[in-house]
């Protein structure tokens, strides 16, 4: 069934088959259709997150690929991916709307587990394993073997580009905005939806990657690509109790209007009391929420100056959205434009991410595995789950304990602001990484001085130090993914327009693309300006004759420099006020702890 409102369409199915008439609100069943959309998303999670994690090990040890191009092609794999974000949040948001957008996107990350787990299986579509002689030498594959490799990675792009834009909000759909319950309810599905995908990451990262690597890679991945199919079915299941919200039209369009319209009246002056004066106009039915006039990027505001040029319609609307833009408007550009420094920041903070579960792998290759002596060996991508494991238990520990101490201390209501939690998150890093290259210093070491463990031909030596070492770097990794990432999701999530949430999820997705590409961009600059002469890089094959530690303090100064640029950025940031009641921006100072005139 649906409603139309100015070219927003809710549709509610009901048992019934009548129209909900102009005046009925949407039968929010937030509680009853959580359930659907957690188990999409876990599924997804399990079936894609464990692949994910060991692609670096199937291409070096399958595919014979090696390590730098590895890396290089998973990173454009993941800034690809992360980028595809921005047009899947565009379509949803535009034309699709964050439902069909979902189910489209699942199947497509069901074909593609599908084509790698092919991969996996068929030999022909692999290259032939390795030679037992340590002078025989890996091929690499061919072009029909690449192709393949190729589409299967192309298909999960696209459902990466779709599913996580979309996820989070079309969870939050399902609560109604407008009670206290539903609000209740969309804050319980955010801590879910958290909790289940850390979940999601340590038994993918454990059970799964140890059967990629120990058992079988054709196992490892036809496993992930049933819990794929087994997240589609389970979306599907639950259509009948979504509430799904239409799409009002492109809000880029609004963004180009306000842009236009400032230009055109560059030459005027705002008024003295630009809240008074200008024109304020909010279409009947508009899913956005009021937000007042700041007194941030004034340029702007020029595009709501009324002119005797202005024509204005019956319903209270512009004749030219070109020309005379409300006051709505310019505040959602604004919105946007606020966020940008911050998104600068989020990028290079995502560099640290990157190093860590990429050369942590490598590194963990070159140590001692064994579980406390035995004989077992702890898959090298496996080591990442520590970080998932400090994240899961802090997130609780910080929401029930720190909070509440942080809330008498400071007499905020969230204890510290978005930004001071993500600033905690940044300041973390430079620790995770300073301790990384401590360890990987004695690591490298303990391999050239004592390779008591054995020797790999294609690696060189195994060091004899115990891979458990790596723990206390990626604990501090996990509390800084805690701080900053939930930070900076609600921050987007929070901060930005309500007709742009599945476009403001693909900037966050956007800004660790950007950390993918930027990281590749980097250490090729290392590969190449470390290189002595016809000898290695600090980034090399072998790490033991290369320098990663040194590669690791070098990340760590960036992002002490990113650090104060998102200090600058925080004293500058202002957060959007909501409506004109008194309590709303009182308790919006107190969350901000700044003033608004």
């Amino acid at each position: 069934m649906e409603m139309e409102k100015n070219g927003k369409v809710v549709k509610e199915p009901m048992e019934k088959d009548e129209k909900i008439s102009a005046t009925n609100e949407p039968n929010y069943r937030g509680i009853k259709a959580m359930p659907f959309v957690i188990g999409n998303e876990t599924f997804e999670k399990l079936g894609t997150l464990g692949t994910s994690s060991n692609l670096l090990v199937y291409l070096t040890t399958v595919f014979h690929m090696n390590s730098f191009a590895a890396t290089n092609l998973l990173n454009i794999f993941n800034g690809t991916s992360n980028f595809g974000t921005l047009v899947g949040a565009f379509l949803s948001d535009t034309y699709f709307g964050r439902y069909k957008t979902l189910g489209f996107a699942s199947v497509s990350s069901f074909l593609g587990m599908l084509a790698l787990t092919l991969t996996a299986e068929i030999p022909q579509l692999h290259p032939h394993s390795c030679g037992k002689e340590e002078t025989s030498r890996c091929e690499g594959p061919n072009a029909g073997q690449m192709a393949f490799l190729l589409g299967g990675f192309a298909l999960l792009i696209v459902g990466a580009s779709g599913i996580r834009p979309c996820n989070l909000a079309f969870g939050a759909d399902q609560f109604n905005p407008n009670s206290e319950s539903g609000r209740r309810g969309t804050n319980s599905f955010f801590n879910w939806y958290y909790l289940t995908y850390t979940f999601a990451v340590m038994v993918s990262m454990t059970a799964v990657v140890y059967l990629q690597s120990n058992v079988s890679w054709s196992l490892g991945l036809a496993i992930p690509t049933l819990l794929m199919f087994l997240s589609c079915a389970l979306f599907f299941a639950g259509t009948k109790i979504y509430v799904i919200v239409m799409p009002e039209g492109s809000p880029l369009k609004a963004v180009a209007q306000v842009i236009v319209a400032a230009t055109k009246k560059r030459g005027l002056k705002l008024p003295e009391q630009p809240w008074l004066s200008l024109f304020d106009y909010t279409p009947t039915g508009s899913i956005n929420l009021n937000v007042p006039h700041t007194d941030q990027f004034r340029f702007l505001s020029k595009a709501a100056i009324i002119t005797p040029e202005d024509e204005i319609n019956s319903d209270g609307s512009a004749a030219n959205p070109w020309r005379l833009c409300s006051v709505q408007q310019v505040e959602q550009l604004k919105c946007l434009l606020r966020l940008f420094p911050v998104w600068v920041a989020c990028l290079v903070y995502g560099v640290f991410l990157v190093q860590q579960s990429n050369y942590m792998v490598f590194q963990a290759l070159q140590c001692d595995r064994r579980l406390c002596g035995t004989s077992f060996k702890i898959p090298a991508a496996t080591y990442i789950v520590f970080a998932m494991l400090t994240l899961t238990i802090w997130l609780p520990i910080y929401d029930r304990i720190v909070v509440r101490f942080l809330r008498r201390l400071t007499g905020r209501p969230n204890g510290i602001t978005l930004l001071q939690r993500m600033g905690v998150g940044i300041f973390l890093s430079i620790l995770s990484l300073i301790v990384s290259a401590l360890v990987e210093t004695q690591r490298r070491t303990l391999a050239l001085t004592e390779p008591t463990v054995g020797f790999e031909p294609r690696k060189g030596a195994i060091s004899s130090m115990s891979g458990m070492w790596f723990i206390p770097q990626l604990v501090l990794a996990g509390l800084s993914e805690a701080f900053f990432f939930v930070g900076q999701n609600e921050l987007f999530y929070s901060q930005s327009p309500e007709n742009m949430r599945s476009m403001a999820a693909s900037f966050v997705f956007c800004a660790i693309a950007g950390s993918s590409y930027f990281s590749s961009f980097l250490a090729s600059v290392v590969q190449s300006a470390t290189r002595r002469g016809a000898g290695e890089s600090w980034l090399a094959e072998d790490l033991n004759k290369g320098r990663l530690d040194y590669f690791y303090y070098l990340v760590a100064g960036l992002e002490a420099l990113n650090l104060g640029y998102f200090l600058v950025c925080s004293k500058w940031y202002k957060y959007k006020r909501v409506g004109n009641n008194t309590s709303d921006v009182a308790m919006e100072e107190m969350q901000s702890g700044q003033p608004h005139v």
